[in-house]
């Protein structure tokens, strides 16, 4: 996920966003070491150069710090990959468009997710998806929504037991979880978005595959048009600065 390869073209700015939603995630903890340049660079199928000048960036903004001598290399920060004004900076540089085709794509997984789910859910998994549904109302921070909100629909495509679909679903998740969720700023109310999920586990605790889907399908439209809203909203805060 965080370090699949990407595309031969892609340039160091899309390792440095993966990188970031990574940290946003949770998925590289505080403290936790990064691979050398040379296994990122084999890891992302990327230059070296490639890394370095992600990781010059990164060093920059303050999300990783870089230790010399025995037992040196690039470390993660502790809370910085949910500093506002970089996510900020993410969500100003997506247009409209952008975030309407990715809306109606998620619509579409999401459902599809959520339909599959509540045939082929079992044991564990709806127990596991029980307890999901009540985490983002039990969080207290938007690094905990952050990771809430992803576990929840990242476990929703995993008991699908489709593993392209639940690729897809955390790729999308991966890179919008984390913009969702801005500090003080958040696309959607945390009691509805709460709501929301329990309503989709049960449903597919019911096995009422088509309430799951339209309900799944509601609540990411609900949240990608609020995502819409705030990019509007930051775009003129932003036009409105000298």
């Amino acid at each position: 996920m965080a370090l699949d390869p990407l595309d031969t073209a892609t340039r160091s700015d899309v390792v440095t966003k993966r990188l970031q939603h990574a940290i946003a995630l949770g998925l590289l903890r505080d403290g936790a070491p990064l691979p050398s340049e040379a296994d990122l660079a084999a890891q992302l199928q990327v230059s070296n150069v490639t890394v370095r000048a992600s990781l010059a960036e990164l060093r920059r903004q303050g999300l990783i710090e870089t230790r010399r001598g025995r037992g040196g290399g690039s470390f993660i920060k502790a809370g910085t990959g949910q500093d506002r004004s970089i996510l900020e900076r993410q969500l100003l540089a997506l247009n409209i468009d952008e975030i309407r085709d990715t809306r109606d794509l998620h619509v579409a997984v999401s459902g599809r997710a959520a339909y599959l789910a509540a045939i082929r859910a079992r044991g564990y998994e709806l127990s596991k998806l029980t307890s999901l549904a009540e985490s983002l109302g039990q969080a207290n921070t938007p690094s905990e929504r952050v990771r809430a909100d992803f576990r929840f629909h990242a476990e929703l495509a995993a008991a699908t037991r489709s593993a392209e679909l639940t690729r897809v679903e955390v790729g999308i998740m991966t890179t919008l979880a984390p913009l969702l969720w801005i500090a003080d700023m958040e696309a959607k109310e945390i009691k509805n978005a709460c709501a929301q999920h329990q309503a989709i586990v049960a449903a597919v605790i019911r096995q009422d595959s088509e309430t799951a889907r339209s309900l799944a399908e509601n609540h990411i439209q609900e949240t990608l048009d609020g995502l819409i809203e705030l990019r509007m909203q930051l775009g003129r805060i932003e036009g409105d600065r000298p």
